[in-house]
């Protein structure tokens, strides 16, 4: 593990000097890119840093123990290092974890109010407010994309996108189903209701530039309206079940003239 540590240290210092150096920073996109790969190293390499730093000062209140004088102190001071180290060497084993490739991207999410009728949208509306403040919390932004609100309030459908540093890499587990237990403000008998609202995260698709042909062009009508379909759906302009219907009425009416 440390040989790797000590391999990903002498990578960041490379290309931190890399990111000194004048004819790199004429390349705006090399610049771009070499920022990126230090910033994703950078959390790892910080961390080891600080567990070299308090392996070192164990070392230190080690010797300071053979002193009479010093004995209560470094044993206080032994014992707090002891705990730091094996959080950091724990907090290590998981920096070191491969990563996916989409983890430092932004995420378009779409919540749906689902079992539970107004209930359910007004839990999806909390589950909104509670991304929204999350998202506040570690400073990123929120763009939303698309709503239908709620009869009773919240929302039977929000589309949203979250914009900032790693924020698949701490939302993509919040896909599924979310149900929650309680007596919902509809509820006038104070009866406790099930309700479950759905969340769907997916990581936003980079932009590219493609240089085309036209003269190479030739256009079936079929084709570029399925292709105009998927790019909202990969936009967040349109939701799965949406794309699902539109692609299935398609095949049928394609089905239907030949």
């Amino acid at each position: 593990m440390f040989n790797r540590l000590d391999a990903i240290e002498e990578k960041y210092n490379e290309l931190t000097k890399d990111l000194s150096n004048p004819e790199i920073l004429n390349d705006f996109n090399k610049v771009k890119e070499l920022s990126k790969e230090q910033s994703d190293l950078e959390e790892t390499v910080m961390a080891y840093r600080k567990y070299k730093q308090a392996q070192n000062n164990l070392e230190e209140a080690k010797i300071m123990e053979n002193d009479p004088e010093l004995k209560e102190i470094a044993e206080e001071e032994i014992a707090t290092l002891t705990t730091e180290i094996d959080k950091l060497y724990h907090e290590l084993e998981i920096l070191l974890v491969p990563k996916d490739e989409n983890d430092g991207k932004n995420v378009i999410m779409e919540i749906r109010g689902a079992a539970g009728g107004d209930e359910a949208n007004i839990f999806a509306g909390d589950l909104f407010r509670m991304y929204s403040y999350y998202a506040e919390a570690n400073g990123w932004k929120i763009e939303v994309l698309h709503e239908l609100e709620g009869t009773s309030g919240g929302f039977s459908q929000i589309e949203f996108m979250v914009k900032g540093a790693n924020v698949y890499s701490k939302l993509k587990y919040e896909s599924g189903s979310h149900r929650v237990q309680r007596v919902p403000v509809t509820e006038t008998q104070g009866r406790v209701h099930t309700s479950t609202a759905t969340v769907l995260v997916m990581p936003e698709a980079e932009e590219f530039d493609y240089e085309l042909d036209m003269n190479e062009i030739r256009i079936d009508k079929n084709v570029a309206a399925m292709k105009l379909i998927e790019i909202l759906l990969a936009k967040g302009m349109i939701n799965q079940a949406t794309y699902t219907n539109i692609v299935k009425h398609a095949n049928s009416h394609i089905s239907q003239a030949a």
